[in-house]
């Protein structure tokens, strides 16, 4: 790799990556929690200790249905010499106790030469230690036999509490079962609810505001005219809002007047965060850092960072706002860098790192300008190594190279090029992209 130098000095009044995360996330902290549904909190952040009201399972109970024995009273069973032991009743799920085949029979109990037939899930039955499956008796030989003889053969030698789930095996009552701070999948949500958790205090899901600029920006169904684009930066913002865990509100496109910016963010007054695409360059009609700089408390940076450079980050009206660069690839890569990780630290998640690889390029990559440049890239694996391509479109501009890729490879800002071969980190942002790379065993 080459090491670039700045002859003009004007890189240094320029925040790097890292300095200006760290100022944005300063002026964050998780959103105070809220008691919520056990299924809208899918995703969230437990917010206090979970205690278990009583052990799961409750009761000791059958695995499998089958016969509830004595294991010693297999001993040796096999085939050619089964084990013949008396059926006594049943031992149906659902009933606490096993009961005779007549009403009037008293409570039973397994004594040496003795089985109740017994169902998934019920209470085992006093005496017995474990459950033979029916597969392993002849059950399916004569099953409308059993109940009238009285008798049931089992083929098969058993353990000692085999097919046999015992009380608090999973969950002891009073442990504890999942600390603040846990994010909650489907299996905790499963978990919370056989505790009778029905609502859960949690980190709620933060709205996010988002306004596009621009007198060329028009909604995505209307007829283009000449000079005109679509709103694509709403729309791919407001997916990665979601996709984050946050909610998004689309507030409209904004004029390059400070009064239609204005009239737009009156919009926002629930919002936890107001993110806006366009407007903070150096342009004639960059209107957002006028407004910013008249309505709020704000800094207008430049940023060590490619694509994209300019932005601009404070308050309107206590909310925080993050003025994003207009170009669509510019806005996405802005809002991984500084975006996403303000975001998770609202929903109060600890990981505000994405995942992490090292991999080589197979191509150079120019990088004049000593900005840490995110390349869009595909990652994959060659004769046992990592290596990374970048996607021949990298403009800017350019929304195709995000989906041809899967991956941002990331060139130091001290490197002026990366040489092929060279070693570089690549960011994986995409939770599903990055579940099945992973899975694939890169």
């Amino acid at each position: 790799m080459h090491f670039s130098h700045d002859p003009s000095g004007t890189i240094h009044t320029m925040l790097s990556v890292d300095e200006a995360r760290e100022r944005i996330l300063a002026c964050f902290a998780p959103l105070p929690p809220r008691r919520t549904p056990l299924l809208d909190a899918l995703g969230l952040v437990l917010a206090e200790p979970i205690i278990a009201r009583e052990s799961i399972p409750p009761f000791t109970n059958s695995a499998m249905d089958g016969y509830a024995v004595r294991a010693s009273d297999t001993r040796g069973a096999c085939p050619d010499r089964p084990a013949e032991l008396r059926v006594i009743g049943e031992a149906p799920a659902g009933s606490p106790a096993p009961r005779g085949f007549s009403d009037e029979a008293p409570p039973l109990r397994v004594e040496s030469g003795m089985a109740i037939r017994i169902m998934t899930g019920a209470v085992l039955p006093p005496g017995a230690d474990a459950v033979v499956r029916f597969e392993d008796t002849d059950e399916s030989d004569t099953p409308s036999t059993i109940r009238s003889r009285g008798v049931v053969r089992i083929r098969r030698e058993i353990a000692p509490g085999e097919n046999v789930r015992c009380a608090g095996e999973d969950i002891l009552a009073g442990s504890v079962v999942f600390e603040p701070g846990t994010v909650l999948g489907p299996a905790h949500l499963g978990l919370l609810a056989s505790l009778g958790y029905s609502w859960v205090l949690v980190h709620p899901r933060p709205r996010i505001a988002i306004l596009a600029t621009g007198d060329e920006v028009v909604p995505i169904d209307w007829p283009l005219e000449p000079g005109q684009i679509r709103n694509s930066n709403s729309t791919v913002l407001a997916a990665l809002v979601q996709q984050t865990g946050g909610i998004p509100k689309l507030i409209g496109i904004a004029i390059d007047r400070e009064e239609d910016v204005a009239r737009h963010l009156q919009y926002t007054h629930d919002a936890d965060l107001i993110l806006t695409s366009g407007g903070v360059s150096q342009g004639d009609y960059d209107r957002i850092k006028e407004f910013l700089r008249a309505r709020g408390r704000f800094e207008i940076w430049q940023v060590r960072i490619k694509p994209g450079k300019p932005m601009a980050f404070g308050f309107v009206a206590d909310t925080p706002v993050l003025a994003l660069p207009g170009n669509p690839v510019a806005a996405v890569v802005a809002f991984l860098q500084f975006a996403r990780p303000a975001i998770l630290r609202l929903l109060g998640r600890a990981d505000l790192e994405p995942i992490r690889v090292r991999a080589r390029l197979t191509k150079a990559v120019d990088n004049r300008g000593r900005r840490r440049h995110f390349v869009r890239a595909l990652l994959h694996r060659r004769s046992g190594e990592l290596w990374v391509t970048p996607v021949p479109q990298q403009g800017s501009g350019i929304l195709s190279g995000l989906v041809h890729g899967n991956c941002l490879a990331v060139i130091p800002e001290e490197w002026s090029e990366a040489p092929v071969g060279s070693e570089v980190t690549v960011e994986l942002y995409d939770p599903i992209i990055a579940a099945a790379i992973l899975a694939a065993g890169i």
